[in-house]
């Protein structure tokens, strides 16, 4: 894979993930990395049909628009690009490949994921397990938390640890 270092994204940056996308974008095109300008658009072009602003027609109609870039919050990103990696893992599953140049580029806009570990100290420090029914009821209160930097699947696991 070409050098894609100067690629991506992360919160501290001070920078929303949109602007630092068309930034990317035209850092790619000058740079004539066609492995990061095509996973780049492929993102972009999601936007119109994944993010949109409900509204309602003068006729009484429902429907939707596309919103403009400063109505687009870091989070639908996220959402949008999660979704394109789960599409190219399950694409890569069946050709028996590890990774792709592509799912590189696009994991390169997501937040670092919190780790285990990470989500283990919250938990203790923050819940009281008591306070539920069942354990797993506060799978809720951790996945509020950490929003999309938490896998779902390694909450389960450490409630599932904690209560062991």
């Amino acid at each position: 894979m070409s050098d894609t270092t100067e690629y991506g994204w992360n919160e501290a940056a001070g920078m929303s993930l949109i602007a630092k996308l068309r930034s990317d974008l035209k850092t790619a095109m000058l740079a004539r990395n066609e492995t990061v300008k095509g996973a780049i658009r492929i993102i972009i072009s999601e936007f119109p049909t994944r993010i949109t602003l409900p509204i309602i027609l003068e006729s009484g109609k429902k429907s939707s628009r596309p919103k403009r870039d400063d109505e687009i919050s870091n989070d639908e990103i996220i959402t949008v690009i999660m979704g394109l990696c789960k599409s190219e893992k399950q694409t890569l599953g069946f050709t028996g490949k590890p990774t792709s140049d592509y799912l590189q580029v696009l994991e390169a806009y997501l937040p670092k994921m919190a780790t285990e570990e990470e989500i283990l100290a919250w938990a203790k420090d923050n819940i009281d397990l008591s306070q539920f029914k069942s354990p797993m009821q506060a799978m809720g209160v951790i996945m509020k938390h950490f929003g999309k930097r938490a896998d779902g699947n390694v909450v389960k696991k450490v409630l599932e640890s904690i209560t062991g």
